[in-house]
């Protein structure tokens, strides 16, 4: 009973944690690059995209769908980078990864743009964390096909720290913010429609 209490109840060392990822949206000094973000994001002409991009015709964000390509591309090209003679399937599953990063990243910032503030001082940090992973594996990826794999390896896996951080803060977005989630859904096990 005592190790199920422990793992199911929030402690006090747990508390710095879950304090630093709560106090990011109190930071109103995030507002300065919010406010005209938004405003830039909500101003792109997507059209019809831009339901197809918050995944409207799913009923939840297409975002966390989206980010399974980079974030498995990355890991098993960490995988990779410890198998010896892999170094041609790690630089492949890099470039990959980065391909997908850029419809996830299109998807996650017109989903950004609806949250409501505090939502929103989150997400840029989540962003920004992402943002420096692409950046990562950017140069990893130039690394690598320069034939400087160690340092192709060690940018790799500096990416993949960077982007697990990202994911976390993605993760606190999702489920202490609820962002994306619809909280007026349809109940039709209830009630019929209309």
């Amino acid at each position: 009973m005592r190790l199920t209490q422990r793992i199911l109840e929030p402690t006090r060392d747990h508390a710095p944690v879950r304090e630093f990822l709560d106090g990011i949206e109190e930071q109103r000094y995030l507002d300065t690059v919010v406010r005209p973000l938004r405003r830039w994001v909500r101003g792109l002409p997507l059209g019809g995209a831009r339901d197809v991009l918050r995944g409207t015709w799913l009923g939840h964000p297409l975002h966390p769908a989206l980010v399974q390509v980079p974030i498995g591309s990355w890991t098993s090209a960490a995988v990779l980078d410890l198998v010896p003679g892999e170094k041609g399937a790690a630089t492949g599953t890099v470039a990959l990864g980065l391909a997908g990063a850029v419809p996830a990243v299109v998807a996650g910032w017109v989903d950004w743009a609806e949250l409501n503030d505090r939502q929103m001082r989150v997400g840029v940090v989540h962003a920004a964390a992402n943002s420096t992973a692409v950046a990562l594996y950017t140069a990893s990826l130039v690394a690598r096909l320069r034939g400087r794999s160690g340092s192709g390896r060690t940018l790799g896996f500096a990416g993949l720290t960077v982007a697990t951080v990202g994911g976390i803060l993605g993760g606190h977005l999702a489920f202490r913010h609820r962002a994306g989630a619809d909280h007026a859904e349809d109940v039709p096990h209830i009630a019929e429609p209309g």
